[in-house]
């Protein structure tokens, strides 16, 4: 069967010009003229196509080859580098699979979906040294994750993901060699990790149950209906793109669910099993391997939210499976809206528990908890509130096993509600951060003298430039401890600060030492910014000033070095593997609408550009939304001007190859809180329209060969563009909504209801106005597209709207695919579509380039 595709016979009548247009009087883009595309061999193959070599060499440059050094071992002697090969292939994405409630389960291999189709293909340790290299063992015919060092940094652990299990292997730093350790396979389906014990003697992780039964078949009839009954009050429910439906969905689920909690040695394999297999999302062991703090998901399942929102009991168990105490319970959250106060409420229950975690000294738990509210006579409650005590003491508390209820000790108390609490290394000093509105205090309490509060900071959060950075911590089990000088005096910040005009002057990234007892703080490392940036990737030694840089330009991929005073020692050799487009010449500039409202914009043009050719261009964009002009303009506020350029598999820049100019243009939606939409248009058409015309202005565009695009709410966008304005000839549109009456509480920033904002749901919805589309209309879709707001049906519903009405429209719909192409031959396909689809539109089919069929390509998969 062939794809069906329609020509219009004349464009559509166009709406009002923006008031940036009016006066030059453009005509409508006419696609009435030009070849006939709709026989083009590459719009209507049926299968995988690839794109011109100079389009493809770009989209696969082998960039995850390049490293960026992270997860140091526990002496940061070494760097763990997961190394990829590119993009995962058809065959493993369409490996077959159970959907359930957004559970995706590669079945044949009992682990979740994700990953079977997002792992690599080896295992590298990198010296912080000197950048050597030592190669990770990894067993044939295996891919892996989830690499993670043991406490003492001296092995590591990783899943060996085979066709049909996922193993643990345990290999030593030293020599590479590795091991499997697990007799039996792991059960990754709800717990995707795993975690050694503190000691680095075990590691806990869910099993196979050894006595499994089968795996549940679906009835051979249908034993009735699906059936979905609504609950009483408003359900403001998103639309989510997979529910479960049926009672055997119910029983497969549990089934998949199903694993034994187990603690397997390092050395050897033995299996401690810990109580009975439960249905496992979550597990935590203790410091000691004593034992676990694990999360259930429980029954009653539901049709119409997600796997994600059905209920879980949180307990701590013992190594025999034994309950010590239920630390939390979830109930299943269908979306029915709470009328009641949230606050109210939350102040008359029990003492909620916060940031419990366990100690990384392996003494129990430690957790916030706030004094519970006294208890309220008639008289006190109607009290004006200025007469009532408001200070209830907010503490510190630790919890040692057994855990039995009203065990718990208070360690520290403060009569200001903590944000956040943290040990140092040595267990003797607590540093809290408090926040009261915007105002910040962050300081140190000795524990044997808990009255004194030492601060460290004071700041306005909502002051940006005034932000001080965060405190350095380790990693590892249990709760983060806060890193302190060799003599323990000292901690240290670390962050960037930014100048008030980036355009001008670009980040800074330090690390600063701070005296506990006093406050003082001396720059101990400040990277340049004179036409670089530098950033610390990894404190190794602070009182030795040795760390871990990384150091990237403009025209300069990023390395990273080892800084130690004076002395730098590069220990990687990334490549830039497509300088072309590194020295591509860009053009960022701002752009004033009619209104007023000033907004960025960024264009690149091909290689050797002659000032004042006028080009072909295609626009890509994302329309966000804001208050005013004030919160538009700190979004600019992080801006890196010394950044090197990065692209990915889908990055329109590559178009410059082709001869385009790349528009990349800012489309701010402004207006109150709340309201913003009812602008949408108005804002959507003269954004555009003033970009066009200050590009026109330049002489760097052709305005009679624009085209426009977007992905997810940038397809939307570009969509309602072709049906509000005249401007583009051809639009690329990818996993969009075209309907928001199909989205009918909230999308975006909109929270208004369809019903309470009718018309503005009705003016955003291309849909509506497909009958006004002008220019050619490719639409891709992700057959699998998870997003919510996004499903799938939005693309065939306009597409069968457009066929009606005469207009030009292309449709591709990508099997298996989530919301965004991600294997390699849907990657090459669409370039390979939108590279003829701008040729034909934008330069008349006068390209140079065809791309050839996908099994024509050496090395196809």
């Amino acid at each position: 069967m062939t794809i069906p595709f329609v020509r219009s016979a004349a464009a559509a009548a166009l709406l009002a010009f923006a008031p940036g247009l009016a006066a030059q009087g453009p005509s409508a883009p006419d696609t009435t003229t030009g070849p006939d595309w709709r026989d083009d061999p590459v719009l209507t193959a049926q299968q995988f196509m690839t794109p011109p070599d100079e389009i493809a060499e770009a989209a696969l440059a082998p960039r995850w080859l390049n490293v960026t050094l992270s997860s140091p071992n526990a002496d940061r002697t070494w760097f763990l580098d997961e190394v990829g090969d590119g993009p995962v292939g058809m065959d493993t994405f369409s490996k077959p699979q159970h959907e359930l409630g957004g559970l995706f389960i590669d079945f044949q291999a009992n682990r979740d979906r994700r990953l079977t189709i997002r792992n690599n293909a080896g295992l590298d340790l990198i010296s912080a040294t000197d950048g050597r290299t030592v190669s990770i063992d990894v067993p044939d015919g295996a891919r892996v994750s989830n690499a993670e060092w043991s406490p003492d940094g001296s092995r590591v652990a990783f899943f060996a993901h085979f066709d049909d299990a996922t193993h643990i292997y345990v290999a030593d730093a030293a020599s590479g060699d590795s091991e499997r350790i697990t007799s039996r396979p792991v059960l990754a389906t709800m717990v995707t990790s795993f975690e050694w014990t503190a000691g680095g003697s075990a590691i806990a992780t869910v099993l196979v149950p050894s006595d499994r039964d089968p795996m549940p078949s679906p009835p051979a009839v249908p034993m009735g209906p699906q059936v979905k009954v609504t609950e009483e009050g408003q359900n403001a429910l998103r639309t989510y793109a997979s529910l479960m439906a049926t009672p055997h969905d119910e029983d497969l689920l549990e089934w998949h669910a199903t694993g034994q909690l187990a603690l397997v040695s390092a050395d050897g394999g033995d299996v401690t099993e810990v109580g009975e297999p439960a249905m496992i999302r979550g597990l935590d062991p203790s410091p000691t391997g004593e034992h676990v703090i694990v999360t259930r998901m429980v029954r009653p399942f539901s049709y119409v939210v997600p796997v994600s929102q059905f209920g879980r009991v949180e307990e701590l168990w013992d190594l025999d499976g034994n309950v010590l105490v239920t630390l939390d319970e979830t109930e299943l959250n269908t979306g029915v809206r709470d009328t009641g106060d949230d606050d109210e409420e939350a102040e008359e229950g029990p003492a909620e528990r916060r940031q419990l975690a366990w100690r990384a000294d392996g003494a129990g738990l430690t957790f916030l908890q706030q004094e519970p509210a006294p208890a309220e006579t008639p008289d006190e409650a109607s009290d004006e509130e200025e007469e009532r005590p408001n200070r209830r003491m907010d503490r510190v508390m630790q919890w040692e096993a057994p855990f039995a209820e009203g065990t718990e000790t208070v360690v520290y108390e403060t009569s200001t509600r903590m944000q956040s609490h943290q040990f140092g290394s040595d267990m003797t000093t607590l540093f809290i951060t408090e926040r009261q509105g915007q105002n910040v205090h962050q300081y140190a309490v000795f524990l044997d003298d808990p009255e004194t509060k030492h601060t460290l900071k004071r700041w306005a959060n909502d002051d940006f430039y005034a932000r001080p950075g965060s405190l350095l911590t380790e990693g590892g089990l249990g709760a983060s401890t806060v890193r302190t000088s060799a003599d323990g005096t000292a901690v240290f910040y670390t962050g960037v600060e930014y100048d008030e005009d980036p355009l001008t002057n670009g980040p800074r990234s330090f690390v600063d030492r701070v005296s506990i007892r006093t406050g003082d703080d001396e720059r101990i490392f400040e990277g340049s910014n004179d036409g670089e940036y530098e950033r610390v990737t990894e404190v190794i030694d602070p009182d030795a000033g040795i760390f871990i840089v990384d150091r990237e330009s403009p025209t300069e991929i990023e390395q990273s070095y080892r800084v130690e005073g004076s002395t730098r020692t590069q220990l990687t050799e990334n490549v830039d593997y497509t300088p072309d487009l590194t020295a591509a010449p860009v053009e960022r500039f701002v752009v004033t609408r009619p209104d007023g409202f000033r907004f960025r914009v960024s264009v690149t043009l091909p290689p050797g550009y002659q000032q004042g050719t006028r080009l072909p261009a295609m626009f890509w964009f994302y329309p966000r939304e804001y208050d005013d002009q004030e919160s538009y303009d700190e979004g600019a506020r992080t801006y890196n001007k010394n950044a090197f350029p990065g692209f990915g598999s889908r990055s329109m820049e590559y178009l410059v190859r082709l001869g385009y100019a790349v528009v990349e243009p800012d489309a701010p939606i402004v207006g109150p809180q709340g309201r913003m939409n009812d602008n949408y248009e108005h804002d959507l058409r003269n954004n555009l329209a003033a970009v066009i015309d200050e590009l026109d202005a330049r002489e760097i565009i052709d305005r009679r060969r624009l085209g426009l695009g977007g992905h997810s709410y940038g397809a939307f966008s570009t969509v309602n563009a072709m049906v509000h304005t005249p401007f583009f000839k051809a639009g690329i549109a990818g996993d969009g909504n075209y309907n928001r009456t199909l989205t009918p509480m909230a999308f975006q920033s909109e929270r208004r209801w369809l019903w309470e904002a009718k018309d503005v749901y009705l003016s955003m919805s291309p849909f509506m106005h497909a009958n006004n589309l002008t220019g050619a209309l490719l639409m891709y879709h992700g057959l699998q597209d998870q997003n919510v707001g996004t499903h799938p049906s939005h693309s065939p519903r306009l597409f069968h709207a457009l066929n009606g009405l005469n207009k030009d429209a292309a449709m591709y719909n990508y099997p298996f695919e989530d919301h965004g192409p991600a294997t390699r031959e849907t990657i090459l396909d669409l370039w390979a579509r939108w590279t003829a689809w701008l040729d034909l539109h934008l330069k008349d089919g006068e390209g140079t380039s065809r791309p050839v069929t996908f099994d024509d390509v050496d090395g196809a998969n």
